[in-house]
């Protein structure tokens, strides 16, 4: 059976006992033995991390000691998935640029806050979108740093008020990459647990990048 480890902590804005209370059955329910942690002592022990199949990070901000993030980055470049979505990986462990770099993107801003806006799938054909059209959210839109290796799955275009600059960039929002031998999805979206039962698009989403991701 397939391995997934789940840790959660950081800035409890963003829910994390509450997502990974979320998707821990979910990943149970697609035949995941599933190991839920709310510490980074989860990445205390290299060993042990290699024998996942698939770890989902739900930490917002905080610091990550550098042999935990060694340990972490070691784990996936020998083959274990990485998945995560919204600032539990895109806004995570400021201190750490190698995780950064792993993970294909860093958090910046978020103008006007909580609004309505379009997700833009551009890859219609990846398994991972496939059958999904445009949908609607209503959430935070994530202005990032992004690594131009990323493969991108789906965008949206910046549209705001309060920091007009950017209006009409088009954002990477959904991604997956590889990195070293592992897999790395990331997702955008996902501000708040509630959002995923809401939007079943944006679930189905990313449980299906999860699959993909596991080792």
């Amino acid at each position: 059976m397939k391995k997934a480890l789940i840790v959660w902590g950081g800035w409890e804005g963003h829910q994390p006992r509450e997502c990974a209370e979320l998707f821990a059955p979910q990943l149970q329910e697609r035949g995941f033995a599933v190991e839920v942690r709310d510490t980074l002592q989860a990445y205390d022990d290299s060993a042990r991390l290699k024998n996942y199949s698939l770890i989902v990070s739900m930490w917002t901000v905080g610091a990550i000691g550098k042999q935990q993030a060694d340990n972490l980055i070691a784990a996936v470049k020998d083959g274990v998935g990485l998945a995560g979505f919204h600032g539990g990986m895109g806004d995570s462990f400021h201190n750490s640029i190698d995780y950064q770099w792993m993970v294909g993107g860093q958090f910046l801003a978020h103008p006007d806050d909580i609004k309505e806006y379009v997700v833009n799938i551009v890859k219609p054909a990846d398994p991972i979108v496939a059958g999904i059209s445009d949908f609607k959210v209503r959430t935070e839109q994530y202005y990032m740093m992004v690594d131009p290796r990323n493969e991108v799955l789906a965008t949206t275009t910046h549209h705001s008020t309060s920091a007009p600059w950017p209006n009409g960039v088009v954002m990477p929002y959904i991604w997956k990459k590889v990195h070293g031998r592992g897999r790395v999805f990331y997702s955008a979206l996902g501000h708040q647990a509630q959002e995923f039962t809401d939007v079943p698009e944006q679930l189905e989403i990313t449980l299906r990048g999860m699959l993909w991701a596991a080792r």
